[in-house]
């Protein structure tokens, strides 16, 4: 294999001009420029580009440690949530519970009370009833007392309004009362 600057100088059969820049010395000048100018392409240019790489993936390390630390509190976060949720839930089933007891527990309280009351009304109403009817009864009995005596009154055509009498018709009424009751 033939080296290019040998090549060049074959194909040309003229003397190697470095300085032609139609011949080979213009691809060797581009060569030698571009080798010396590397060092300073490198510094200014590709200096801060690598740079700016390595800054941006350090960026996206920390990003990612920075979300995976967030999905692993987030993930703790959630666990304590549905922790305190279960004990929310715990908490409102059992004072459901004790309300649910407490309501019952009140109930019989009102259920009880209204039947004392209703049997106390009944007892007052008896009572007024009883009171009633004696009160009626005595008026009944004063009553035929009167009737009794006016009648005696005519059968004796005289007038029979002495205590004594009274008394006696009294007496005879409310014995015959008390056989028929």
């Amino acid at each position: 294999m033939l080296n290019p600057f040998a090549l060049a100088l074959l194909s040309e059969g003229t003397a190697y001009n470095p300085m032609d820049a139609a011949g080979f010395g213009g691809v060797m000048w581009t060569w030698i420029i571009f080798l010396v100018a590397l060092p300073l392409m490198w510094k200014i240019v590709l200096g801060p580009v690598t740079t700016a790489l390595s800054q941006r993936d350090a960026q996206a390390f920390a990003a990612i440690e920075s979300a995976e630390k967030a999905a692993k509190e987030a993930e703790k976060v959630r666990a304590e949530v549905e922790v305190k949720l279960g004990e929310a839930q715990a908490s409102a089933a059992k004072m459901l519970s004790e309300a649910r007891e407490r309501a019952e527990k009140r109930e019989h309280e009102i259920i009880e009370l209204a039947k004392k009351e209703a049997d106390s009304m009944r007892e007052r109403a008896k009572a007024d009833i009883d009171a009633a009817k004696d009160q009626a009864l005595a008026a009944i009995r004063e009553e035929v007392v009167d009737i009794s005596l006016a009648a005696a009154s005519q059968v004796l055509k005289r007038r029979v309004d002495a205590e004594d009498d009274r008394r006696l018709v009294a007496e005879l009424v409310s014995a015959t009362a008390q056989k028929e009751g």
